[in-house]
């Protein structure tokens, strides 16, 4: 004779479930905002690693960007610049004008101006360009690459059999013809040797190998590294420090992880997943930001909106 269950006990148990089910759907809703920072602390620099600490003023050289078209030299130089994020934390800051007083002014990706001035300014003197965002990029040519108040310089990085000369890939040919097609453009990819360079920093800096630990070097890694190089102080806007996303803070309510893509994925939820995640390459967003916060204290690197010290 099989086992009978009471009408209260079946009750019992669906209410035990339904509470189970809740409480664990507003964990994954809240957690980015209310985790403790050792959610994301096993990917953090290697315990007890000797961090072998580099000149990134002697690293940088000559020979690591190539142009694309023609035989110019990327030889910019700045005394001040203003590193511009695409974090949606610069919203709201009207910091539009203390950017474009800047001397150099450094934006990534597809990030734009237009529409956006009052908070990230109109200026570009750099724009580094990751791989996956070429297209996005020559998509919008008035934005981007056509501007008449400016002769941006545009630093291309991906994978050489992709984006470098040797391998000639598709992207390669387009970014070429772009080159090509405005002359006021100036654009240059990483050579494979640099590309290898930034994996050793990673690893020196952080003691993670990079391939290893199925870990992808960020926009904001290559970018923050090559205004190290090129500029003598760097005020860095919309970037947050590492242990924002580990911060718990009344009130506190969810950011988009692009400025202009308002209804794009959570910020937080953003850094923590690949932070943590072992299935796959991911970005370490925090690591490289635990990294920066040492080099703020070597190369006259500020951050603003939010301020990290």
């Amino acid at each position: 004779m099989g086992l009978k269950i009471s009408k209260g006990e079946q009750s019992h148990r669906l209410v035990i479930f339904a509470a189970i089910f809740v409480l664990m759907t507003l964990l994954i809703l809240y957690g980015s905002n209310n985790v403790n920072e050792s959610v994301y602390a096993p990917f953090h620099v290697a315990t007890n690693y000797a961090i072998k600490a580099t000149d990134l003023k002697k690293w940088s050289g000559k020979d690591g960007y190539v142009p694309f078209h023609g035989n110019k030299s990327m030889n910019l130089r700045c005394q001040k610049c203003a590193l511009v994020t695409s974090s949606s934390h610069v919203l709201g800051s009207r910091a539009g004008e203390d950017i474009d007083r800047t001397e150099c002014v450094i934006r990534m990706n597809d990030a734009p101006t237009l529409g956006y001035e009052t908070d990230v300014g109109n200026q570009t003197s750099l724009r580094v360009v990751a791989h996956s965002s070429v297209f996005r990029v020559i998509r919008k040519p008035n934005e981007f690459l056509q501007r008449p108040d400016s002769n941006p310089v545009i630093i291309f990085w991906g994978p050489p059999s992709k984006i470098g000369k040797e391998g000639k890939g598709t992207l390669y040919r387009l970014i070429q013809r772009v080159s090509m097609t405005y002359n006021n453009l100036s654009c240059f990819s990483i050579t494979a040797n640099k590309m290898r360079r930034f994996d050793s920093l990673f690893h020196r800096e952080t003691g993670r190998d990079r391939q290893k630990s199925h870990s992808w070097l960020s926009t904001g890694w290559f970018t923050m590294v090559i205004a190290i190089e090129m500029c003598d102080s760097v005020k860095v806007y919309g970037m947050v420090p590492p242990n924002h996303c580990g911060k718990s803070k009344a009130g506190s309510k969810k950011m988009p992880y692009h400025y202009y893509k308002p209804r794009g994925p959570d910020e937080c939820v953003t850094y923590l997943q690949n932070e943590g995640s072992r299935r796959g390459n991911h970005h370490r967003f925090i690591t490289e930001k635990q990294v920066f916060a040492r080099w703020a204290k070597q190369y006259n690197i500020t951050f603003t909106h939010p301020k990290w010290f």
